[in-house]
């Protein structure tokens, strides 16, 4: 019997190289760790997506070429792109797909990703993957579209960073928030969940979700380089007009209806 995984990751660096010529600090080596290890191989085919960045191919190609220094180069994965560009060549797609362990989608912008899944029917694609046992896996924008809903940044006229609520494919009847360590976050995710009757899921940078059937876990990485020196979890909900925030900590899998329930006493 196939396993049904997501692996959602709040968000970090990746140890990119910026415009200065500076890297940035590898942030998620633990989660991209256990990654591979759902996969139960040796050696696991590790597909990229940079779907939530198809307003620019050549940044597709760069943020490819780091991942593929993660998982090729430092894990030893087979590794493959499958560009915004390829989605309507339905063979190729279809080829991918099928070669997967592990399909990861980056960060970006998550209106851009969800509209182009949908107008080409990659999200029905990638529903099927996910019951074909591939592990799913993805980080900020990546990691937040398979929950009913998410809390996302956006620019507003004033080119100032805003926040707001968008659907999203609802594999999961939650709502969630990345970088919930990042200034905004919480109090537009408050805000979300008081007009919005959900359970919410808080994942700062450093952070991880793993959900393997009906089970789930988090992971919290080590970052000192950072002001929350570890990444934490939150399971955040209104009932009967109070706000609740319970932490979740656990690193041994536990029923996952009872972290979406409105349950107060954690989980």
């Amino acid at each position: 019997m196939m396993n049904k995984i997501i692996v959602a990751i709040g968000g970090g660096e990746n140890g990119r190289t910026l415009e200065n010529g500076k890297k940035t600090i590898y942030d998620t080596k633990t989660i991209d760790e256990q990654i591979i290890a759902l996969t139960k191989k040796k050696t696991p085919n590790f597909l990229f997506l940079a779907h939530a960045m198809s307003f620019s191919l050549e940044i597709e190609e760069s943020y490819y070429q780091t991942m593929k220094k993660i998982y090729k180069d430092m894990f030893n994965c087979n590794s493959r792109i499958l560009k915004s560009s390829d989605l309507d060549n339905k063979e190729k797609v279809s080829e991918f797909i099928s070669w997967a362990d592990i399909i990861y989608e980056g960060g970006g912008d998550t209106k851009i990703m969800l509209d182009l899944w949908k107008k080409t029917g990659f999200d029905k694609i990638l529903y099927n993957a996910w019951n074909m046992g591939k592990v799913i896996c993805g980080i900020s924008a990546g990691a937040v579209c398979y929950f009913n809903s998410c809390n996302s940044d956006y620019y507003d006229k004033n080119n100032k960073m805003s926040f707001e609520n968008i659907k999203c494919l609802n594999w999961f009847n939650a709502y969630i928030t990345p970088h919930y360590d990042e200034s905004g976050r919480k109090l537009s995710s408050k805000k979300h969940l008081k007009e919005n009757d959900l359970v919410g899921i808080m994942l700062s940078n450093c952070s991880a979700l793993v959900i393997v059937d009906d089970k789930f876990k988090v992971i919290c990485e080590d970052c000192n380089h950072r002001k929350i020196k570890k990444g934490f979890v939150y399971k955040c909900f209104y009932k009967d007009g109070k706000y609740y925030k319970i932490k979740i900590d656990n690193n041994d899998y536990h029923s996952l209806s009872e972290l979406l329930s409105y349950n107060k006493g954690g989980v």
